[in-house]
């Protein structure tokens, strides 16, 4: 088996993801003129801070807790198999996807598509946090689905 994540490495690519959140919609803001979608871009990316220190937060807790697996090794692979379809798991992705969106609307659906996964990410995460935090990552995932409205909204007044 290749690359198999323990509990705080599931964590940090949490970090990481909200890390290249942040880099994604800040850098569209510097690609629109439009107000509104500066103002939900900015509101966006400030909240991507703050999902940051909840995650560090939670850092903390998780230390080397184990899910209840199948088989030995399962909820790992699931994580890894998701880690490494989705691009916001990698280091400097976010500015570089925005870079690709030819114009606001493509910025909206990429942002969308991220919002997304980060939700069925989220949610797998859950299984590697123990029970006290997942009241956590059920705020976070929340979190991006408000994310997601905000965005669907957005791009439907455009």
């Amino acid at each position: 088996m290749a690359n198999v994540f323990t509990g705080s490495e599931i964590v940090d690519i949490g970090i990481q993801i909200e890390r290249n959140g942040k880099d994604f919609y800040n850098a569209l803001i510097s690609q629109t003129r439009n107000n509104e979608a500066i103002e939900i871009f900015t509101l966006l990316a400030k909240e991507e801070d703050k999902h940051i220190a909840v995650f560090q937060k939670l850092l903390e807790a998780v230390g080397k807790f184990e899910p209840q697996e199948g088989y030995p090794g399962e909820y790992c692979e699931y994580m890894n198999s998701l880690a490494g379809e989705y691009v916001f798991t990698q280091k400097g992705k976010g500015k570089e996807a925005a870079g690709r969106a030819k114009d606001e609307k493509a910025g909206i659906d990429m942002g969308i598509g991220f919002e997304k996964d980060s939700i069925i990410f989220y949610q797998g995460m859950k299984k590697v946090v123990p029970e006290s935090d997942k009241d956590a990552i059920d705020a976070l995932i929340k979190e991006e689905k408000k994310h997601l409205v905000k965005l669907t909204r957005l791009k439907k007044k455009l």
